[in-house]
């Protein structure tokens, strides 16, 4: 029998890297491949992907309660027959008797696009509920937002990656993609290798800023203050680009008005990054070009984050960047699918094609592409954090379904999370691995991994891309698509569904055209014949669009809108009795809640355990050697991590990273008003010196 290699994509990031598969005995052959993002380029996490395929962890078969209804009681193997009976049973009781919305799903970033359109489908059409939402409300919400009030369509790079080589300066806020990416790295050193000047906001000095021209370190939850600083320099100075502003934008005047309170010696004050670095910053974007900022999540997950966004929004307008060859704004997506995911209806208030569910024309479309009445599909549900903030209560979710996301580790304010799931009528989990969320549930359900089976892929450029199977699942693993197909049938709504992924895709095809995300011209053929297609691609003879804003904005006007914004304080500030702030991101060797590379050896061996990031200045005023262990504390709970010292870091800031269960239990809730985005940049907390085994 011949052995095929099979040429797919990364299981991890937003790059989706391309990678050959060849199935062996006993194990898989990975290897990276030329693709136009990666250019045969793999992280360390990439690599070892294929560990997970085989690993002595992976879920082989259903599980449900040995005493049903009792979460206290051992996990037991059971049949598919037997698992979905009792969560169709759990389905009908909980909306016979307290309603439709009752049933919710809670999806992840990670899913094909193929099965987070089926999920939305499915929660709407099988279910008859609003209750969806997914963890990309925790990771790309507020940059999506302002691009959308800003541009009239949110893709996270507007310009393919290679574009970022050829920029002569490159303002990176709250991004450190030489660990969240390492591949990408590549784009950046070639232009610094060109000559290129590149700037990095952010409170620590990471593995990126480390090879920056400029870095910028200010105290977390002040980065709008930064940018509306800038843009006084800029108009003060001179460095507007007036016709294009004239030409291509609205609103500037109102914006140029506010910008007269955030004069340099007071930005400086509040930020504490210091004026001649903002002077210098200012003038390498006016006239070192082409030039692009690039946003992540360092700069957008705070309870104003649409509105920091949207302030570097404003000043790539200002200095006539969007819309030019190797220059304007971009935000960078983290998750493998963060992009289609949020396009396809996993959002509250979100149908295929990145249209509204409150759109009456969007709600029609849809409604006869699914082949129903436009009146069954339900009204906009709550945002993320607010629907899980209610599991179990009057009104709220009572029987959940979680697809590809660990949020027991994931969400903020974990410990009040892990609350709520554990007061729901029934937990239902598809996972790989017996996750933190999977060991709450009632039923677990195992999935196939990314290289068993096919789908697509939309990565940080909008480049929509073929995952396709290496090899079969394990005999009693179902993908998420039958699985959901299956349950639609038991509910009596199994005409709508189907479990093949390029029918899927075909209907997704259709549902999608004429929307912001119009995916109608792509098709697997496509994909693989020109190393994935760009959205918005309307049809199969058009090239598809790797550069947006060239001949305008998709807006009523063509023009991009200019939108004022104020600083305002974090949510919660420091004070006597927490008087640090804590920040939170990634490590390199790790990923997301770490379900999956915390179970790989090599990843393991390299980063055992989450390390506290402190200031020596901090540490000796508490007692502190680098390797301690030390406890972190906020208004909502504690975590014990081992310290790190570094003078990479603010002395008045604590970095977390988010892979392991702890620095969550310690995040702020707080939401941003306009994304539903949770404040996981910016809390207060103290610090103390840990003895193990002390209460």
């Amino acid at each position: 029998m011949s052995v095929t290699a099979t040429d797919t994509h990364c299981p991890y990031c937003a790059l989706q890297c391309g990678m050959t598969l060849t199935p062996g005995i006993p194990v898989v052959k990975l290897e990276p491949r030329e693709f136009p993002v990666n250019k045969g380029g793999l992280c360390a996490k990439g690599f070892t992907a294929a560990d997970l395929l085989d690993h002595r962890d992976r879920l082989l078969t259903p599980l449900v309660r040995k005493t049903p209804g009792d979460r206290t009681s051992p996990l037991r193997e059971a049949t598919w027959d037997e698992a979905l009976s009792l969560i169709t049973d759990a389905i009908v009781n909980s909306q016979e008797t307290y309603g439709r919305d009752s049933v919710g799903a809670f999806g992840g970033g990670g899913l094909t696009n193929e099965k987070a359109y089926a999920l939305g489908k499915f929660v709407r059409v099988a279910l008859r509920s609003a209750s969806i939402d997914y963890n990309g409300r925790f990771c790309m919400s507020s940059a999506a937002t302002a691009a959308n009030r800003a541009f009239g369509v949110d893709r996270g790079l507007p310009f393919p990656l290679e574009d970022v080589a050829e920029a002569r300066t490159v303002l990176l806020v709250g991004a450190n993609p030489a660990d969240a990416m390492p591949p990408s790295m590549q784009y950046l050193d070639t232009g610094r290798a060109a000559g290129a000047k590149h700037i990095v906001v952010d409170p620590r000095r990471t593995a990126t800023a480390n090879g920056a021209h400029l870095h910028l370190q200010p105290l977390p939850g002040t980065d709008l203050a930064l940018a509306n600083g800038m843009l006084h320099i800029a108009i003060r100075e001179g460095f507007v680009d007036e016709a294009y502003i004239a030409e291509r934008t609205t609103g500037f005047e109102a914006v140029k008005a506010a910008t007269n309170a955030y004069w340099p010696e007071r930005v400086e004050r509040m930020t504490g990054v210091p004026e001649t670095k903002i002077r210098e910053t200012v003038r390498l974007l006016a006239t070192n070009g082409p030039a692009m900022i690039l946003t992540a999540r360092g700069a957008e997950q705070h309870s104003n984050g649409t509105d920091t966004a949207q302030a570097w929004l404003n000043l790539a307008l200002a200095l006539g960047l969007v819309g030019k060859p190797y220059s304007g704004y971009g935000t960078i997506t983290g998750q493998g699918n963060g992009q289609g995911g949020r396009e396809h209806g996993q959002k509250a208030d979100q149908l295929p094609g990145y249209r509204k569910l409150d759109d009456p024309a969007a709600r029609a479309h849809v409604a006869a592409v699914w082949g129903i009445e436009e009146d069954e599909l339900p009204k906009p549900g709550l945002s993320a954090y607010e629907m899980l903030d209610r599991l179990g209560t009057d009104g709220g979710v009572r029987v959940l379904m979680v697809l590809a996301s660990n949020i027991a580790v994931s969400a903020p304010h974990s410990n009040r999370i892990l609350d709520r799931l554990r007061a729901l009528d029934f937990l239902v989990v598809s996972d790989i691995f017996l996750s933190e969320t999977a060991e709450l549930a009632d039923v677990v359900l195992p999935t196939a991994q990314w290289a068993e089976e096919e789908g697509t892929m939309t990565n940080l450029e909008g480049r929509v891309l073929r995952r396709k199977r290496a090899l079969p699942p394990p005999p009693d693993v179902r993908t998420d698509l039958e699985m959901l197909t299956e349950l639609a049938e038991r509910l009596g709504r199994g005409k709508f569904f189907s479990s093949d992924p390029r029918t899927v895709f075909e209907e997704l095809r259709r549902a999608s055209a004429g929307g912001i995300a119009d995916y109608s011209g792509i098709t697997y053929e496509r994909i693989e014949n020109e190393d994935g297609v760009f959205w918005p691609c309307p049809a199969e003879d058009h090239p598809g669009t790797p550069r947006l804003f060239a001949d305008g904005f998709p807006t009523p006007s063509g023009r991009a809108t200019f939108i004022k914004v104020d600083h305002r304080d974090p949510a919660e500030m420091p004070d006597k009795l927490f008087p640090y702030v804590l920040t939170t991101g990634r490590n390199m060797q790790q990923y997301q809640s770490g379900n999956q590379t915390r179970r790989v050896k090599a990843l393991a061996v390299a980063l055992p355990e989450p390390r506290a990031e402190i200031h020596p200045d901090l540490a000796r005023r508490h007692g502190i050697a680098d390797g301690d262990l030390v406890e972190l504390r906020s208004r909502r709970g504690a975590a014990v991590l081992r310290a790190r010292l570094s003078d990479g870091i603010r002395p008045d800031t604590v970095f977390a990273p988010f892979h392991w269960p702890g620095a969550n239990a310690l995040t702020n809730p707080a939401l941003d008003p306009h994304s539903r985005m949770p404040a996981f940049k910016a809390c207060a907390v103290a610090i103390s010196s840990y003895t193990e085994g002390t209460e």
